[in-house]
């Protein structure tokens, strides 16, 4: 099924570390039909993407696909596809600039309400989308509150802003769909501009968090490796958290906690995710 991650931290050079050490709770697994996939990631003041529409692999170990990335902030989505061909176009995450996104779920009758959602959003930012996609049209109308709040070029937003344009961007949506009539879009969804995730769980899908802290953890995470250990000094300041949605299996007892329906969270490099309701 679908899979939604990302992982914020503040040793680049332990990222790909710590998704392998959770690379059994992170394993996505094919229903029988071809998956896609991509990562978005800052790196060196540079936002970069990797996508792939189409992997015919049967289980998808999204720790490989970063074992070289060197990032302290990530954003992955493995696609079993619901609206929208497996074209790069309609491969999460989408970018905006310094902005990434993601989503799993789909928004309820979105054929019927497109017109509409596209319609809420700038023209400017309107001829931006370029796929099928509800997520990347959702995505468009959360760049359209930024906008009117003189946000969209700032390269510094505070998170409490993000946290406002989301739920603005979720009312806008699930108005438009009452008005035809249905219930609103069970969706999660991730967002970063390079300063925090913000994450949205508003689904059936369990979504959780991991937090890696510590010297303890960055010993387990390095494992018996000496030559990674004498490069990395400084372990006891490691800190990283991932958040993770729509899990193959249960969600991970002991190390993992649950995320509530109907809640934010939000991820920064050096602080325990913030929880709240939506």
């Amino acid at each position: 099924m679908a899979r939604l991650f990302g992982i914020i931290g503040n040793r680049p050079d332990l990222m790909a570390h710590v998704l392998a050490f959770e690379a059994d709770a992170l394993r996505a697994r094919s229903t029988g039909v071809p998956m896609g996939w991509g990562l978005g990631f800052y790196q060196g003041g540079e936002v970069l993407i990797r996508r792939r529409p189409i992997d015919e692999r049967s289980e998808l170990d999204v720790s490989t696909l970063a074992a070289d990335v060197r990032a302290d902030l990530l954003i992955g989505h493995v696609r079993h596809a619901t609206v929208g061909a497996l074209r790069t176009e309609n491969t999460h995450p989408f970018r905006y600039r310094q902005w990434l996104f993601a989503q799993t779920g789909t928004v309820s009758d979105f054929e019927q309400v497109r017109e509409r959602l596209v319609g809420s959003v700038p023209e400017f930012l309107r001829g931006g989308i370029r796929g099928e996609t509800d997520a990347e049209v959702v995505f468009h109308v959360f760049l359209s509150f930024l906008h009117d709040a003189g946000l969209l070029n700032s390269t510094s937003v505070e998170a409490s802003l993000v946290r406002e344009a989301l739920r603005s961007s979720l009312a806008v949506v699930d108005g438009i769909t009452a008005e035809v009539g249905t219930k609103p879009g069970r969706l999660n969804l991730m967002v970063s501009n390079g300063g925090h995730v913000v994450a949205v769980h508003r689904s059936d899908t369990p979504m959780a968090l991991r937090t890696f802290s510590g010297k303890p953890d960055a010993e387990a995470i390095i494992g018996d490796d000496p030559q990674l250990r004498r490069r990395i000094p400084e372990l006891g300041r490691m800190h990283f958290t991932i958040a993770a949605s729509d899990f193959d299996d249960p969600v991970p007892n002991g190390r993992w906690k649950a995320v509530p329906d109907g809640a934010i969270l939000t991820m920064s490099a050096d602080e325990d995710a913030r929880i709240e309701a939506l």
